[in-house]
């Protein structure tokens, strides 16, 4: 369908591609990823027209149609959403006027029998079929389904594109584009502007669409569940493979694993073959043997392993400070934009370490309650605490288009950075990969990601022990995401987080909420948990699943035996005060012995946690669902071990004054 040949791209200097080559089939379902500034978007352009190759040539079958969302656009009509949407139907629509007036043109010939007649029946006929093959006589309905699948609510339809956000605009062009049904569909980050329901519909959608589909996310899932080849894009060239994004990421490693070994072996030949010449060659009885070997290597293929970009960002938030028990109460919260109310009667509690998640249709007032909470809105409704020694870092989800596009890197930190964080300033932009020349650009030229590595770079200029993060991974390509991932999950403090990452989401939270028609519904887990929640429709099921598994790991407390301080006072030297010293003494060793058992354990776990850090670090690949729920029930259960030894210092500082002041 589209064939790629020995294309190249450089900008400035630097290498984009060099000299691609890959084919587009019929009915492909291509992830194309790699990480931010790899080029991507570049290459969708170049697929869509809209951008020439520096060389190379690009062949499209006759007739096929290309559709292409890019990742960000204005537009510029003033109808409504409804009238917007229908203009998909622009080749329907002509179609049929061609149908009307052939139609017309037959009724008014009188000349049956002629060639010309008949050839008008045929071309009539044919316009009907292909009509009636685009589904041309439900585009009302094929429109309206669209719509809904990806959010829009019926009242919706009638009202001007002009009324709604950006994001809202970008899904009237992607339903435009479903709509169309090329042969050929281009989507750049299409999950971007989608809540996860809409997600979910557009998967279900994209699985059974006939023609082919190329799409740029940095959503594993979205990928795993839509594609079936995957094609990334690494220093400078591509990688193929007619597998989903998972099961390309476990077969790389493995190729690489085997193109190691055999390189291995093979310079372990060529070390043996040079020693051998070295030895021999000017020996008269082994100069042919040694020619021999010479020619050996020279025809030798060398192998090569396969070179691959590992610069990532890396990086921990700083040690929560101490705080209350209770982050945010908040009792009876609301909030409305004149006669258009967003939510109301909310209550919402979020203890200290406790990770939650908000989830729902855009529009929903998520990002409003994140607002609420950073103190940004203040004509709400409801009472609203904040806890003793609550400091909070605050992610925005415009938080990029926010920086200042006229400072360089390095000022958009040192203007905020205060104090002895001045001194590790190119320390931090290291850690989220502005180095040298970088830290000197205006934040104007960055990219989205480079943006949004910038933002997230601010939340490391003090430290806090509330986050509260508006969709923090937009933008983010998928190693950068496993890495913040991780740093949020090692983070002691509380967490509110907006997403519709559910790659990012899952195993990150321990409960979400769900903003749905004005309401908020808390749901116990994970959103994996929501999600199945959402189909069963039965979240006693849920909750009671947790129950029966939240308490796993728990030991039990060292008994120790209380002395009431009513008990009659023996006295110094009897045989009932040397009873009660063994006794005291007794339970003190006992609760030593307690103690020094705990301390081995929080030992053991600390390096299990240890060791699956640097793991997931070097190797983010590995931080799957499974290994992230295992680091956060070690987590948990190092916690509650911590919590009963800490318990047990008091005892045994009682009773040790209890020893020395017997009296």
């Amino acid at each position: 369908m589209i064939s790629i040949n020995k294309l190249s791209v450089s900008f400035t200097g630097n290498t984009l591609f060099d000299d691609i080559s890959f084919i587009i089939r019929d009915k492909d379902r291509i992830g194309l990823t790699g990480k931010n500034g790899a080029g991507k978007s570049t290459l969708l352009k170049i697929l869509a027209g809209i951008q020439e190759p520096d060389a190379g040539t690009i062949v499209l079958t006759h007739g096929h149609e290309i559709g292409y969302l890019p990742q960000e656009m204005i537009p510029d009509s003033t109808q409504t959403i409804l009238d917007e949407t229908l203009t998909a139907f622009s080749k329907t629509n002509a179609l049929e006027k061609e149908v009307e007036e052939l139609t017309r043109q037959l009724s008014e010939r009188t000349d049956y029998e002629s060639e010309t007649y008949h050839q008008l029946i045929d071309r009539l006929t044919e316009a009907n079929e292909r009509f009636h093959l685009i589904g041309g006589s439900d585009r009302m309905g094929m429109a309206e389904k669209v719509l809904l699948g990806l959010g829009f609510k019926r009242s919706d339809f009638g009202r001007s594109i002009t009324e709604f956000s950006s994001g809202w605009q970008m899904r009237v062009e992607l339903a435009k584009i479903l709509l169309k049904r090329p042969e050929v569909m281009l989507l750049d980050e299409p999950t971007n502007h989608l809540d996860i329901e809409s997600i979910s519909w557009l998967e279900e959608f994209l699985q059974t669409y006939p023609g082919a589909v190329v799409l740029v996310s940095h959503d594993r899932k979205f990928l795993d569940h839509v594609t079936t080849r995957t094609i990334e894009i690494t220093m400078g060239r591509i990688e193929d493979y007619n597998v989903p994004y998972s099961e390309y990421v476990i077969q790389r490693a493995e190729r690489r694993q085997v193109q190691q070994a055999a390189y291995d072996n093979q310079q372990k030949e060529i070390e043996n073959i040079e020693r051998f010449i070295e030895r021999f060659r000017y020996k008269a009885t082994k100069a042919r043997q040694a020619q021999s070997r010479i020619k050996m290597l020279e025809k030798m293929d060398r192998i090569e392993v396969d070179e691959t970009d590992n610069s990532s960002i890396a990086f921990r938030f700083p040690p929560a400070p101490h705080c209350g028990k209770i982050v945010i109460r908040a009792q009876d919260i609301g909030k409305a934009y004149g006669e258009k109310r967003v939510f109301s009667h909310f209550d919402f509690t979020l203890e200290k370490g406790e990770k939650v998640a908000l989830v729902g249709r855009n529009g929903e007032g998520k990002s409003t309650f994140s607002k609420i909470v950073m103190g940004e809105i203040l004509d709400y409704e409801g009472k609203l605490e904040i806890g003793a020694g609550v400091r909070t870092g605050y992610f925005a989800q415009n938080q990029a288009a926010l920086l200042d596009g006229n400072k360089s890197v390095f000022e958009t930190i040192d203007d905020i950075a205060v104090g002895e964080v001045r001194t590790r300033i190119r320390n931090i932009l290291g850690c989220f990969l502005f180095s040298g020349e970088d830290i000197e650009k205006k934040v104007k030229v960055l990219s989205g990601g480079e943006k949004g590595r910038l933002a997230l770079a601010k939340l490391l200029l003090e430290p806090v022990n509330l986050l509260v993060l508006d969709e923090p991974t937009n933008h983010l390509d998928m190693r950068s995401k496993d890495i913040l991932k991780m740093a949020l999950l090692q983070y002691n403090g509380s967490l509110i987080v907006v997403s519709h990452d559910r790659d990012f989401l899952e195993g990150l939270t321990t409960k979400t909420y769900e903003f749905r028609d004005g309401k908020v519904k808390p749901h116990i887990g994970d959103v994996s948990a929501f999600l199945a929640d959402r189909k069963m429709e039965r979240l006693q099921e849920l909750e009671r699943s947790r129950q029966e598994t939240g308490n796993s790991g728990k030991s039990e407390p060292v008994p120790v035996k209380a002395v009431s301080p009513q008990a009659a006072v023996p006295k110094p030297g009897s045989a009932q005060d040397r009873e009660l010293r063994k006794q005291q003494e007794r339970e003190v060793r006992k609760i030593k012995t307690a103690i020094g058992k705990l301390e081995t354990e929080i030992s053991e776990l600390e390096t299990q946690l240890a060791e699956m850090d640097k793991a997931f670090i070097a190797e983010p690949a590995r931080c799957t669902v499974e290994n992230c729920n295992k680091y956060e029930e070690i987590k948990r259960l190092a916690a509650h071990k911590t919590d009963e030894w800490a318990e047990l210092q008091e005892q045994l500082e009682a009773a040790g004054k209890d020893l020395e002041n017997p009296a």
